[in-house]
């Protein structure tokens, strides 16, 4: 096995400026390092996309110290048209964010321009408690579980 830490978890957007004020204004994100302006042969190559121009930025998850994990949020010049995110799609799901209320956690994701996407659950687990959760989706679409245990 190789030794690794988590370092960020990468999501494209359409407008990655919008995208990552809802994550700073909703979550509590904050910048992390300057934003990114990537370009040229060298990004050429390593995206295996002609002409790959990424502009963005990384985005410190609450909860984490200064060298905790990021979001990394990038928008790509050219863009690909995407599917819709789903819940059951192989691939990346959702990111999931620890609240102190589920209910009110929505009403401010929803209230930042993001959408429902199923009902809010509380669900026991097996020596661990209850977990109460909701699936809703970010402002582009991108799937968020908000959950708390008691």
């Amino acid at each position: 096995m190789i030794r690794a830490r988590y370092v960020h978890t990468n999501l494209i957007a359409r407008d990655w400026q919008k995208l990552a004020a809802f994550y700073r204004d909703v979550f509590g994100c904050t910048p992390a390092g300057p934003e990114r302006d990537l370009s040229g042969p060298v990004m050429e190559a390593g995206t295996a996309l002609k002409g790959a121009h990424l502009r963005g930025a990384h985005l410190r998850l609450p909860g984490h110290r200064d060298k905790g994990p990021t979001l990394e949020i990038f928008q790509y010049e050219p863009a690909a048209a995407g599917l819709p995110p789903q819940i059951n799609r192989p691939g990346f799901g959702h990111i999931a964010f620890l609240v102190d209320d589920v209910a009110a956690a929505r009403a401010a994701v929803l209230a930042a321009g993001g959408r429902d996407y199923g009902q809010i659950v509380s669900v026991p687990v097996p020596n661990a408690g209850v977990v109460t959760f909701v699936y809703v989706t970010d402002p582009e679409g991108n799937i968020l579980e908000l959950q708390s245990w008691k």
